[in-house]
């Protein structure tokens, strides 16, 4: 484990590869980090502040045993905000290093099967016009 300048713990980071119980899903690929404005500034992360609240996407990295949803690994979900763990950092056996955090499946909003990299909700910050994507437009309705 990895420690910072004044002693604390970074995160830990494991290798191999790591199974969710029950229900559970492991995602990766959460984007946490700085965005960038069509005019080319960087807007520093905002996680944890009242603009970064919103729902992000997450790639399957695993489900639990009891876990029947209709997603599967690979697959993109949007996961409602908060509803995930902190990462912890993991090296693959390919030297791949992911970082992986625990979702509840009911906190699933949304499911695709590509990655939707124009999609990122709360990107009010491209065009200036205030928050240009509707949360609900990916809720299923079944």
């Amino acid at each position: 484990m990895e420690m910072d300048g004044g002693g604390y713990k970074i995160t830990p980071t494991i290798k191999g590869s790591l199974k969710p119980v029950q229900n559970r899903v492991l995602v990766s690929h959460m984007h946490f980090g700085e965005q960038k404005t069509a005019g080319g500034l960087i807007i520093r992360s905002d996680d944890g502040e009242t603009r970064g609240i919103y729902p992000r996407w997450g790639k399957v990295y695993a489900k639990g045993p009891t876990n029947k949803d209709a997603y599967e690994i690979g697959d993109w979900v949007l996961v409602e905000h908060g509803r995930w763990t902190r990462g912890i950092d993991m090296v693959q056996d390919d030297g791949e290093k992911l970082t992986i955090r625990m979702v509840e499946a009911e906190s699933i909003l949304a499911v695709s099967d590509e990655k939707p990299d124009d999609v990122i909700l709360g990107k009010e910050y491209n065009d200036g016009q205030g928050v240009d994507i509707d949360p609900s437009q990916f809720v299923n309705a079944e």
